[in-house]
This record gives C-alpha cells, structure tokens and sequence, in this order.
C-alpha cells in the first residue's frame, strides 16, 4: 500500500473522527463440520537494485488464492556468493544459497488477492543471476507474468510542432515470458489517437489543437497484459516558432550554460535566428551561437547557445532568440553563486515542472495533483486538485523568487489560487444570513457509512462564534477567505460548479469545478465515496440532489457548502512569509507586501479550524446535550484542527448560513512557522482585533502539544479530540488528556489509520525546523532533537545512494496526561517501524527537516543525512519529467469496492452512472474504463500482480526543488 494513499486527507463537512472498536472474535459452535481451506495460491514479484558489488531485493508477495494466509515463509535459492546483509519486513536467513524469509507481526495477514512486501540488502561478486524459483509454506508460487515495456521513442519530451503538421508518433515495446507484443495505442492524454498492430509501431498525428500534449503509449501482448510508457509532453504552436529547451537555465559564477534551439516547422529557405539578452542581469551574456543558421535541410537538428557568467554577478536575465517570420523563444537564465550547485539543481526541476508540456498543469494554470490521471489518493483522480497543490505551488514560487529575484510568478500563484480555489461571493452568497450566536445545527458522526444519513438534532445546544463579528469588521465582508479542499480541474465528473458562481453548470462547461467527497464518518474510506458538487442544486444525483446521503432532516434545500483543508491555508502563509524574508533580503519587499497583506487574511480567517467544531467549550467534553456551549473563546483549542467548513442557501431570499469548526486535532497538521508570522511577524500580523493574539496563544499551545504527543522514542503521535466518536461520546476510562482533549491514536479516519504515514511526521516536523531556525526556541529544540536522533536511526543510504526511510508506523500506548508545569516522560508510548520505502517526496520533506535542524543546531549527521538524501534522489530517480521512483499499488484492488448507498435511494452522475445500492468505487466513474492505464487495473482485478506506476506528483516535485534550494541556502 502506497504511503501517499495513507496520505489522503478527509475533509468532511458532517463526518470526522469516530472511536476505533475491538472487534470480539466469534467461535463456531461445537459440533460443525470445519469448512476445508482452499489450496494456497500465491506469486511472487522480485526486484534487484544492483551497483556492482552488492544489491537490494524487493520482493512481493502476492496471495492468488480465495482465503487469507494466515502466517508466511517465504523460501528461494541463488545459484552465486550472493550474501546477506540484513533485510526488512520480515525475518532473513541465509544457509548456503538458500534464503528464508519469516513473516512480521504487522504482515503475516494476506488477504485473498492482497500483497505483503519484503527486502534485503546483499553483498557478491561476479554474476548476480536472479532466482526464478520461490515457494510460500511450501508450496511453489508461479512467477508473475511480467507486462511489456514500452518506451514512446517519439516526439522528444519538449518538441514543439505548428500546429496543421503532423506529429510523428512511434514506440518500442517488448514482451516478457515469451510472449509477443500484439499491438501499441497511441494517446493524448486519454483520448485514443491510434492503434498500430506490428512493428515499428508508429502513428502519425494530425490535428491536434494549439497548446500543451501529454502523449503516451500503451502496448499488449499475447497474454492480455499492457502496460504504459512514461508520458512525454509536446506543444503544438499556432504558426511557425523558435523553440528553445530548456527555458530555465542556471549558470553559476565564472562558468558557462548552454540550451538549445530550432525550428518548429521546416521553411522554405534559410532561417537565420540570433539570440540577444533582452532584459535582466548584465553578468550574463552570450558568448556563442549568437547567431545560427537553420536550413530546410537542419531546421530540426538542436543547435547550441552559449551563455557565460560572469565572476560576482547574481541574478536573473531573459534571452530571446528570434527569426522573421517566428514566434521568439525565451529562456530564463539564472546567474548563481559559484557554491550553489543545489541551486542549479532546483532550476533545473522548476524548468521542468513548469514546463507546460510536461503535464503538471491544465489550461488555466491550475497545478493538477499529478501529471499522470489513474491515481486513487486524497483526491480519486490526478487531473483533479487540492489547496495542497496550490500551497506547494505558493512555497515553490517564493523559493523561484528568492533564486532569481522575480517575485511576479510568486505574485501570479496568489492570484490564480484567489481566482480558483477561494469561492468569491458569488460562490457564497447568504452569508450575510449567518447567525454568529448559532453558528450551525447539530448531527452526530456516526461509526460507519452505512449508518447514515445522520439526523440533525436541533435540540442540542451550539456554542456562539466569537470572530464573525471582528473579521467582518476587518475586511468589511460577511464572506469566508479560506480555500475550498478539492477541484475537478478538468470537470471529468461533469458538474461544473465553476468557480464564480456556475452552480451545476453541467458535463459542457470548461475549467476548474468544485467538488466535494468525505462525508460519512471515519471508516469512509476514499473508496467507498459518492462524489458530490459544493453547490447543490438538484440537477444531479436523486430527488435532493445528494443531501439525503449524509444528514436526514425533513426537507432540504439548495445550497453551497466548502470544506477547508487549514494544513494548506497554514502552508500558504508559510510560503508568505518565506517570500517577505527572501523579497526583503534582496532590497524587494515592496514587490510582495501586497500578497503577504492578503496571506495575514486568510491566517485570520484560519482561526475557525481552532474551533470545536459545533462551538462547544474544550475539555472534558461528553454527551451532546450535556457539554456546555462555549460562550467566546473558551471553545478554541487554539490548535489547527481536521478543517472548517461554512455553507448556505443558494436562494438570497431563503435567509440561512452556517459554519462549522472540527473537534479532532491531529498532530501532522499543525504548524508553528505560520503561528509564530501570524502573531509576530508585523508583515503577517491579521487586521482583526484578536487574531495575532490568538496565533501568539496558538504558537505556545502547538509546541506544548508536540511535546505531549512525542513518543518514548521521539516520533509524533496521532492527535486528541474534544468530541469523542465525533458525538460527544464518552471516551475509554483511563484515556489521557491534553487540557481536556482526549488522546486518538488515529484522529478522523480509521481506513487506514491517519498517523500511520511517515509523511505526516517529515512535513509536520518540517515547520517546526523552520521555525526552530528562525528563532532558535528552545522548546521547537527539544523536540526535535530527540525526533532526528530516532527518525536518523531508521534511515538507511545504500552504497549506491539509493536509501530506505520510514513509511508505515504502529503505535501502542499513550502519552501522559498533559502537565505544563510538569511535562510526562510517554514511557509507554511507543512507536515502531512497520515497513519502509524510497518514496521521493517524503525524502525531501525529510531531508529539508534535517536541513533546517543542522543549519541552527550544528549537527552534522543531520547535515550529511540531507544531503545523502537529496544526491541519491537525483542520482537514480531522474527521468523527463522530474525525479519519481516506481511504486506498487496492491491497494487498487478496491476499485471493485462496493459504495454504500441506501437501499431504495437512486440516482445519476453527470455522465449517467447509476447511483443505488449496487454502486461501487469503479461503477461511478466509468470514465476511468477509457484512461490508458485502465487496462492495469483490469488484469490485477482478474488475478494478475498488483500494478506498479510511477507517478509525479505535483506537490511531491516542489518539495524536491525545494529541498534542493533550501540546502543551497542554509548548508551548500
């Protein structure tokens, strides 16, 4: 399982963290005849990484069978000196040749058609001759078949062609296990272009429209397995071009940069292009191809430029190289330091994530969650988006303007995620009807979906809001400045609730759509929901739109509804305050203060996610009707919660609105860099009257609840709750506390567990380093040094530079109850490693963790360890596209998941799939039965392996630039 897909966050609007339960097991009775198991089935995938003289092995074990398998040993033989090493999840032991793996404690469970995964690390010399032969308690497991290769070998990643020639397209495939290759498709994106059955498998394109192509490449073989080929993005151009790649380039200081260019299209005649600085940094000129010829002969053959830097200069320039009768190519080119290779390192990602041909964006310049579209995470498809994206979009721009100077594209990310992902007014239209001393009506979370919908209850009494008064007299508006969670970029779903105001505008409107999925209570897992749009208006899904499915009420009206994720507004302000620092150092600040003004409202307007979520005080707080309403402030926790949400009628006359905080507070969401600028940071500090106070108050709180959720051994816990169950409920006896909040292992949601991903830990940890650097607190200090020292000794750097870090961790135990005046030792909380992983963004996440720890404390096992880290990603995980390893996803067998929807109930999606009681995650999103990599889904549904993809995720590529420029800044 993925550890992005244990990533995934639930942004609810009714529905949030409900008690985990201990399942009683039940006994047959006596008398029965046992039911006979059926015969093990199994398959067995193995994977080296080899560097010469040692090697790692992955190997997974995949269960064919119809019942679980209740405790492994895996054995198989090499026929060399291959020696052991060590090996992880599981127990390794070699005698002679001859290798045996016993299961862990964490996965000696397979489910039928599930997967378990184990590796070790070996040493030999000579040939390393893979083993072919495995057997699972004793019985042979087949060797899965392999799916073919395939390379699309044309166009280059880059081309640009004009538009009304032809685009050449041709791939090579190759079978394994002597099968044959039976034919190649050819996509864009996920429209079908063609279909070639024999080899050279080629297709010539005509066509295709102005703008950016994601082109792929898919092949089958004999056997009915296919596979993909990596996409490579092109740009078709409305008339003939000079076209230059790459278009950010980074010199450093006394060295030379080249690029290259040609022609678009092939002329009739000579073309002379000549390049020219156009603007920008006098130390950078260009010292050769300053002029080049071009016939109709080479038009298409690279030709270089030269540009050199010169010895003290810093800074950015824009080269132009231009022909008469062509569009002009631009290239930016940023002079650096002679030290900053990891400068250079970060253009050269940034060049290619902003390189619209990649793929990482759509039309408008929305940055989508992945360039590749079959991906089931937080959001359920990767041509959609979330405030996440668009956070890391800010964080990346501010460290693109503090490289090269240019704050403009810092100032433009602001201003296309104010465009598209905070609803205007016309989005939130009644909520001048908001009603601050009864904020909403109650509903109880409940365990499982398939108990809702919940009733609204309005016998229980909500607590009043005590900063809708003071935010509308800040900003004069009665609307919210907070960003919506997620976004059908592509309105695949159809809805098109268009930002502005498009309620349900339907399958035809064009451009970003608000969407809306979490809503059933913390076993929903994202396989088991029913998308929805934010604005609700009827036209889709049943007799009331989809309301019916989450809350029961008596009637129900059309209305708007957003759900607001705080760790990316949090992350938004944090990008802020990076980009005044940096604008600031280089004589620029005025060129951002605008855009900060604008990031210290929306820290302003965070303060709801502080908020239990129906205004109820904090501490001890049990039974709905019994917990007392707070009456101000004494019903904030003052730490940054699960998510807030607001809604309304979209009839201006119905007269009703409301807002909601969340009672669940995980610890990976929380983010003391962006409390610390919102409190006392001037340029961050909000306009209301208690909101930097309440950031100060917030500041201390989140340290103390780091320290409080710190393990024995120095990892983060899950969080704490003021609504036990997320109704209220009585908690546990003995469960500890957090002034008044009780301790959750596992706060929302429970499939899978929330704080099972390292990730949580790297990004959370993160925040408080930053923080910890700018300041050198002493508490930030603390707590970080004890979880470095225990996150470094659960990290291992191959000899080749490969790495394994943390990506599954177990908890048992709980901290003590919180004293301030005498913090507890969480002698019995505890945390182990279940399994690890390369993933690359969580590594550069890590890896600025320890960058920003060792700048200000010193430490150099830290520093090296960032560094380890960040040179092994590059080295071994670059392709065209950015840096990203492969991964197996054996969790993409629940695209058959049943969707619980009440017997009785019926409706449709915008593009007609049913919605009843027989839906499931596939059914109601047919259009994935057309993606290019559909057809890897459908063999692992049929018994096949369980699929690997290599994905690049938007947010997981800025981290890596980022990480790349942080290092520069604080070590390099």
């Amino acid at each position: 399982m993925h550890p992005s897909r244990r990533r995934r966050r639930a942004r609810r609007l009714w529905t949030a963290v409900v008690a985990a339960l201990a399942l009683p097991l039940t006994m047959l009775g006596t008398g029965t005849t046992p039911a006979q198991a059926a015969a093990l089935q199994c398959s067995v995938d193995y994977k080296a990484n080899d560097w010469g003289s040692g090697f790692t092995a992955d190997l997974t074990l995949t269960n064919r069978g119809t019942d679980a398998i209740s405790g492994w040993t895996l054995t198989y033989a090499y026929s060399g000196n291959q020696k052991l090493s060590n090996g992880w999840n599981g127990t390794w032991s070699q005698s002679g040749q001859s290798i045996t793996v016993q299961n862990a404690s964490y996965n000696g469970t397979i489910a039928a058609g599930a997967a378990a995964s184990t590796g070790g690390q070996f040493s030999y010399s000579g040939t390393n001759t893979a083993p072919t032969n495995f057997a699972v308690n004793g019985t042979s497991c087949v060797g899965a078949h392999q799916p073919p290769v395939t390379v699309l070998t044309s166009p280059a990643a880059g081309a640009v062609y004009t538009q009304g020639t032809a685009v050449p397209l041709a791939a090579t495939a190759a079978a394994a296990d002597s099968a044959t290759i039976s034919k190649v498709e050819f996509y864009d994106d996920t429209t079908l272009l063609g279909t070639d059955t024999s080899a050279p498998f080629t297709f010539s394109a005509t066509g295709l429209t102005a703008g950016s192509h994601s082109l792929v490449a898919k092949a089958y073989d004999s056997l009915g397995a296919s596979a993909s080929s990596t996409p490579v993005g092109i740009t078709v151009a409305s008339g003939p071009t000079v076209v230059a790649s790459p278009t950010q380039l980074g010199v450093q200081q006394g060295r030379t940069g080249t690029y290259a260019v040609k022609l678009s299209t092939q002329p009739t005649a000579n073309v002379t292009v000549t390049t020219a600085r156009a603007s920008g940094n006098s130390g950078l000129s260009v010292t050769g191809g300053a002029t080049l010829t071009f016939t109709p002969a080479n038009w298409s053959t690279a030709q270089t430029v030269t540009i050199t830097a010169d010895a003290s200069g810093t800074g950015s320039a824009s080269f132009e190289s231009s022909a008469t009768g062509h569009a002009k190519a631009a290239v930016t080119v940023t002079e650096l330091a002679a030290s900053k290779a990891y400068d250079a390192r970060f253009l050269d990602l940034y060049g290619k994530i902003t390189n619209p041909a990649n793929g990482y964006f759509s039309p408008e310049g929305v940055p989508y969650h992945s360039v590749e579209t079959l991906i089931v995470e937080a959001p359920d498809q990767g041509h959609e988006t979330t405030s996440e994206a668009y956070s890391y979009l800010l964080w990346l721009q501010a460290m693109y303007g503090k490289v090269t100077g240019d704050w403009s594209k810092f100032n433009g990310a602001w201003a296309l995620m104010e465009k598209y992902m905070i609803p205007t007014h016309a989005d939130q239209p009644t909520n001048s009807f908001y009603n601050a001393s009864k904020p909403a009506t109650y509903a109880p979370e409940l365990d499982t979906p398939n108990e809702y919908p919940a009733k609204l209850d309005t016998g229980v009494s909500v607590g009043s809001d005590p900063i809708a008064g003071e935010l509308k007299s800040a900003y004069g508006t009665d609307d919210v400045y907070g960003m919506h969670w997620l976004q059908d970029v592509d309105n695949v779903y159809g809805y098109g609730d268009t930002p502005g105001g498009g309620c349900e505008a339907g399958p035809t409107a064009e451009g970003p759509s608000y969407i809306n999925t979490f809503q059933r209570g913390a076993q929903e897992s994202v396989w088991e929901t029913v998308p929805q749009p934010t604005c609700d208006a009827f036209k889709y899904g049943g007799t009331n739109g989809y309301l019916d499915l989450f809350t029961g009420d008596s009637s129900y009206a059309r209305q708007w509804k957003y759900t607001d994720a705080p760790d990316a507004d949090a992350r938004a302000v944090q990008a802020a305050y990076w980009a005044d620092v940096w604008a600031k150092a280089q004589g620029k600040g005025g060129d951002v203060s605008a855009t900060v003004g604008k990031a210290a409202k929306m820290g302003d307007y965070l303060r709801y996610a502080m908020y239990d979520k129906y205004f109820k005080k904090i501490g001890n707080c049990v039974g709905p009707s019994t917990c007392p309403a707070g009456t101000g402030k004494d019903a904030s926790s003052y730490l940054l919660s699960w998510y807030y949400a607001w809604g309304g009628a979209t009839d201006t006359s119905a007269g009703w609105a409301w807002r909601i905080g969340s009672s669940h507070v995980h610890g990976g969401y929380q983010n003391p860099l962006a409390a610390y600028a919102l409190s006392s940071y001037a340029d961050l500090k909000p306009k209301s009257t208690t909101g930097a106070a309440d950031w100060g108050t917030s500041l201390t709180r989140q340290l103390e609840f780091y320290r409080w959720l710190q393990s024995n051994e120095g990892a983060i816990a899950g969080g704490a709750t003021n609504s036990w169950a997320g109704r209220y409920a009585t908690p546990p006896a003995g469960t500890s506390t957090f002034y008044g909040m009780y301790y959750d292992q596992q706060p929302v949601y429970h499939d899978p567990p929330s704080n099972q991903w390292f990730g949580f830990q790297a990004w959370s940890m993160e925040r408080v380093a930053e923080y910890y650097q700018q300041t050198g607190n002493a508490s930030a200090k603390a707590v970080l040094d004890k979880w470095v020292d225990w996150a470094l000794s659960k990290t291992t750097i191959n000899p080749d530079g490969t790495y394994r870090i943390p990506s599954t961790l177990q908890w048992s135990g709980q901290p003590d109850t919180w004293n301030a005046s005498s913090p507890g030792a969480n002698s019995g909380l505890h945390v182990t490693v279940a399994d690890y992983t390369d993933d690359v963004g969580v590594a550069a996440a890590y890896a600025k963790t320890l960058t920003y720890y060792a700048a200000k404390s010193g430490d150099a096992e830290a520093k090296t360890t960032a560094k380890a880290l960040l040179d092994g990603m590059w080295a071994n995980y670059q392709d065209g596209l950015g840096v990203a390893a492969p991964e197996t996803r054996a969790d993409y067998n629940r695209f058959d998941d049943s969707v619980y929807v009440p017997s009785g109930w019926s409706g449709k999606m915008p593009n007609g799939d049913v919605i009843n009681s027989s839906s499931t995650f596939a059914s109601l999103r047919s259009f994935y039965k057309n993606d290019p990599a559909w057809s890897k889904i459908e063999a692992y549904l049929a018994g096949g392996a369980a699929p690997s993809f290599t994905y690049h995720r938007f947010w997981a590529q800025a981290d890596i630039a980022m990480s790349m420029g942080s290092y520069a800044e604080l070590l390099e």
